[in-house]
């Protein structure tokens, strides 16, 4: 089966996918509890990277950390979206699902402690 939504080329394309970005980025902040916990955690730490960081590699990996963490946490989101479509009675695939999403975001924000604690304790 073909998708209708694919098929879209150049501009347009790139129009479409923007204006998908932005729903999705919307959509995360208005349902997502810890969405909003971790940009507004990004909102505070980025100007403190910007002043601590004493290199612009230094400043670049501190606040990529921290996209790192809303990247992993918009997948995760969408992951514990799509198992909550197919059904929100509790099967053991859909547990592993959502821990290993929550898995991953955990990391990511054991990412970011490090970098920010080598950079910052050098």
């Amino acid at each position: 089966m073909k998708s209708p939504y694919k098929g879209k080329t150049g501009l347009k394309r790139l129009v479409n996918a923007f204006g998908y970005s932005i729903a999705g980025t919307f959509a995360a902040f208005k349902h997502e509890d810890a969405f909003r916990q971790e940009v507004i955690l990004a909102v505070i730490l980025t100007p403190l990277a910007i002043y601590y960081g004493e290199t612009p590699i230094d400043q670049a990996l501190m606040i990529s950390s921290l996209l790192l963490i809303i990247i992993v946490e918009l997948l995760n989101s969408s992951i514990e979206a799509t198992v909550d479509r197919i059904s929100v009675k509790h099967h053991k695939l859909a547990k592993r699902a959502k821990d290993i999403g929550s898995a991953a975001v955990f990391f990511s924000l054991i990412n970011a402690a490090v970098i920010w604690f080598l950079i910052l304790v050098k």
